[in-house]
């Protein structure tokens, strides 16, 4: 056999091994594909797509509905509603225009039924991520509604109900300073009007994520503490601490979550240089804290209330009001309410301190 018929009949056998080792086209793994490449392979394998269309960005009816249904959740994550009621007369108006300083869209007295449009609105808009709106008994009876459509609308995007209220006294005056007829009408007394409110109201108020008792503030504190609350920030400690001194033949603060009584402390009262003075003047103050008892006693309420306090904010709450009560109000309530006060302005949180029974 010749030198050429060796050669070629060993590079036919070569040739038949690699053919034997190839896989069949229906085995070969696919292939992958990015971009104009990708739209080109998934249009070729789609039923009535021309040929011609192959490597285009064509919109296909199923792929675009799916993507619309997807495009509210991206804006859920960053529109946030704020929706403000409460009691007539309790500051619903200036809380509303603290929440347009700090740049919230606003709406005030917007008919329950729109709200779900409201909203709607608010996550197709690119400009407005954060708005406020208030609802109050001004709506009647379709106030009804609202509790329903709240549900409603914590589905499309995250939603805050602020509920604002004041103690009737509280109420009355502010009526009677400013005038006013109350939303439900003149054919009753105000204080029959309120009772009226609150009833109305009750089912609305279970619903809050923050409730917030204005008996206390004047139209700048809210303004203050609404702004607090509601700028955004990362220390964790916007609640507001209201320490209150009292005497106890006044009564306990109606609005006190904890109490603490100083009555086993040394009354300056009976020491006849003290008497006209208060527990703010330097020497009654000294007098009340050269007792180890004092000192014992202050250590451990202000550690105690440090302790407390992330847990407070935890569950969600806005301000705390810490009473301290002696037997007229005076000496020893007012000294520890300072010192208390200082001890947690210095560990990072927002207090305001109250004499409620001093002379003024």
């Amino acid at each position: 056999m010749s030198l050429r018929r060796i050669s070629k009949k060993l590079i036919s056998k070569k040739l038949l091994s690699q053919k034997l080792k190839r896989k069949p086209k229906s085995e070969e793994a696919p292939k992958s594909y990015s971009g104009p490449e990708r739209r080109a392979s998934v249009l070729a394998g789609l039923p009535n797509v021309p040929p011609s269309l192959h490597g285009h960005a064509v919109t296909l009816p199923g792929l675009q509905a799916r993507h619309d249904e997807q495009a509210p959740d991206s804006r859920k994550r960053s529109t946030e509603l704020v929706i403000i009621t409460g009691m007539s007369g309790s500051g619903k108006a200036s809380a509303l225009k603290a929440f347009e300083d700090l740049g919230y869209y606003c709406s005030d007295n917007l008919p329950v039924d729109l709200i779900a449009r409201f909203a709607e609105l608010a996550l197709q808009s690119h400009e407005i991520d954060r708005a406020a709106l208030v609802v109050d008994v001004r709506e009647g009876n379709a106030l009804e509604k609202f509790p329903k459509v709240l549900k409603e609308v914590r589905k499309l995007l995250p939603v805050r109900v602020v509920y604002l209220e004041a103690q009737d006294m509280v109420l009355l005056r502010r009526y009677s300073e400013t005038r006013r007829p109350h939303p439900l009408g003149t054919d009753a007394p105000v204080r029959a009007s309120l009772k009226a409110e609150r009833k109305q109201l009750g089912a609305i108020r279970k619903l809050a994520d923050i409730v917030i008792d204005t008996s206390r503030f004047n139209v700048h504190e809210l303004r203050a503490h609404v702004l607090e609350q509601f700028t955004r920030q990362t220390t964790g400690k916007g609640i507001l601490v209201s320490v209150v001194s009292f005497g106890f033949k006044q009564g306990v603060p109606e609005d006190a979550d904890l109490v603490f009584d100083v009555r086993f402390l040394p009354n300056p009262h009976f020491i006849p240089e003290f008497k006209p003075f208060t527990g703010r003047h330097p020497k009654v103050a000294a007098y009340i804290r050269s007792f180890p008892q004092t000192q014992e006693f202050l250590t451990r309420i202000s550690e105690l209330l440090v302790y407390l306090l992330p847990h407070y904010i935890r569950e969600g709450k806005s301000y705390l009001t810490i009473a301290i009560g002696c037997t007229g109000g005076q000496h020893r309530s007012v000294m520890m309410s300072e010192d208390v006060g200082k001890y947690l302005r210095k560990a990072g949180y927002r207090v305001k301190i109250v004499h409620r029974d001093m002379p003024k």
